[in-house]
């Protein structure tokens, strides 16, 4: 029998429709779109948690080299005076997009001489996210994103935008990480309208738990809270509030473990 010999230069059908981010699959696919989520999925978990006053934003923090500055390692970040964000992905990619929001936000206070809405700025990181996937010569960023802040009624909001240029509110959210569907079913089991600052942080950390092997040290955690007149405040928590609250839960756990019969 003859073999057959295929040309190695010669990219097969099923590849070549993954080389530029302007073409369809047959079926319908955006193939580098999809890789963009899959990068996602690869980053580490970021968390957001509505409640009655404010909105709570935990991320996982991975493991640090020994000599590096967590300082320059942040994974939550302020957008403007209401808007704070929380993001899954490529870093590198997050960064660029964030200074991007900043800058329309200021951009938008100069012109309208007003705060830009939380809806607004979910709305222009999704565009900004939907315009690398329709261009040649470009792609898709490689994050999802968390928005918390307040909306004009001062209600807490929360926002998410994907790769895709989508954005959707959402009452709790997970992005990133290989756990994001169950960690989401958790959400949804735990979540309750009624939920105040306390909860709303201890249900975030009980979901990063799920995924976090070293408890507080590789996690953080930040409350935006309505002060004043002011929009969205973020405050950061401390280590040793996080160690105990993750304590708390361990204690929990263990309390709830069924206590084998004496023999």
């Amino acid at each position: 029998q003859k073999q057959k010999h295929t040309n190695p230069t010669k990219p097969s059908p099923a590849m070549s429709y993954d080389r530029a981010i302007t073409v369809f699959s047959p079926d319908g696919h955006l193939f580098q779109v999809e890789y963009a989520m899959e990068a996602v999925r690869r980053g580490s978990t970021a968390v957001g948690v509505l409640a009655s006053d404010c909105v709570v934003l935990a991320v996982e923090r991975r493991a640090l080299a020994k000599l590096q500055d967590p300082r320059t390692i942040r994974k939550i970040v302020s957008i403007d005076q209401n808007t704070t964000l929380a993001f899954a992905g490529l870093t590198a990619d997050a960064r660029v997009l964030i200074n991007k929001a900043r800058v329309e936000a200021q951009s938008y206070r100069l012109t309208c001489e007003d705060a830009p809405s939380m809806d607004y700025m979910a709305r222009y990181v999704a565009r900004t996210q939907q315009s690398y996937t329709q261009r040649g010569g470009v792609r898709p960023f490689g994050i999802a994103t968390l928005m918390a802040g307040f909306d004009s009624d001062g209600k807490p909001v929360l926002y998410q935008t994907d790769p895709a240029g989508t954005h959707s509110s959402w009452k709790a959210q997970v992005v990133g990480g290989r756990n994001s569907k169950t960690l989401r079913e958790f959400l949804e089991q735990n979540w309750s309208a009624d939920l105040n600052q306390s909860d709303a942080v201890n249900l975030a950390v009980k979901a990063l738990l799920e995924v976090v092997d070293s408890g507080a040290k590789n996690m953080e955690v930040c409350v935006v809270k309505k002060e004043g007149f002011e929009g969205g405040v973020p405050t950061f928590m401390g280590d040793e509030a996080l160690d105990e609250i993750v304590k708390a839960i361990e204690r929990e756990k263990e309390e709830d473990l069924p206590v084998a019969p004496a023999e």
